[in-house]
């Protein structure tokens, strides 16, 4: 036979492949997870960029990677309510009571705002929102929010950032809350987009994207953390009985094995791995 010539062997009608092929992917793909590799685009569809924002949430994730120490911390909680049958009386229910008695630093009813005036009135925004879909709710709650006096100006330029991101003007109202530890801001948005259609954003953003324009607000209003804030945040996570974002970076430098080697150039991080390795080698298993 010529050297450019070959012969194709055909197999059956319908055949996917060998068991060996299959026994072969399947190793290839279990040391690919071993090594927290991810799966390459192309790939299962996930729908985490559709809607709006996706293209936004996307390039916020790609920034430098030490941003994230950099920022102020701010922590965003994400809900999605349908508002068909009894959705529309929790709504009401659920805005009740974000205004009830003892949420302000006076103790007083919260007080309901939007873009444009401090008092809005919350009846009028349920009887706008009649015939939606859903609604989102936020709880946006800034790490360092304890050093603003009054989180409406924050809030209010979230949500200009947002509706540039989302291309869309929101309808919102909101109200801050004072009664805990930590102050934070309850954020309804209705789930209609400018011309009336449902507005849906992408899980991304929702789930990233809102954090990091919240963190660059906070960060450009109270100034970047300091190296020296930030080491020492870093030796208090050391010690807690969560995942932190030390346990992240530990996960990212895993070997084939699975195995960590708290060892590098950087003597602080260095310090830092090697002390949370032991705290959770203390800590009881579940």
């Amino acid at each position: 036979m010529a050297d450019d010539e070959f012969r194709p062997k055909l197999g059956k009608i319908g055949s996917r492949g060998s068991k060996a092929g299959k026994r072969y992917a399947g190793q290839v793909r279990a040391a690919v997870n071993r090594a927290g590799g991810q799966p390459q685009p192309g790939g299962r569809f996930t729908g985490s960029r559709t809607g709006r924002g996706g293209a936004a949430a996307e390039l916020l994730k790609s920034r430098d990677r030490y941003a994230a120490f950099r920022q102020r911390r701010v922590i965003v909680k994400a809900r999605i309510v349908k508002l068909a049958g009894k959705g529309a009386d929790g709504a009401r229910a659920h805005l009740r009571y974000l205004q009830r008695d003892g949420v302000t630093r006076e103790g007083a009813p919260g007080e309901l705002y939007g873009a444009d005036s401090d008092r809005v009135d919350g009846k009028a925004f349920i009887d706008r929102a009649d015939g939606d879909r859903h609604q989102f709710r936020f709880i946006v709650a800034a790490e360092d929010g304890i050093e603003y006096e009054d989180l409406k100006p924050l809030t209010r330029r979230l949500m200009a950032q947002m509706q540039e991101d989302l291309g869309t003007k929101l309808d919102w109202v909101a109200v801050d809350h004072f009664n805990t530890g930590h102050p934070h801001s309850h954020i309804i948005v209705r789930g209609r987009d400018d011309r009336g259609e449902n507005l849906v954003i992408a899980r991304e953003y929702i789930s990233s994207g809102i954090r990091e324009r919240a963190a660059e607000l906070v960060s450009l209003d109270l100034g970047p953390r300091t190296d020296r804030e930030i080491e020492l945040r870093l030796r208090r996570e050391m010690e807690q009985e969560r995942f932190t974002s030390i346990d992240r970076r530990l996960l990212s430098m895993r070997d084939d094995d699975g195995l960590v080697s708290p060892g590098g150039p950087d003597a602080i991080r260095q310090t830092l791995h090697q002390g949370r390795l032991r705290k959770l080698e203390r800590m009881p298993r579940r």
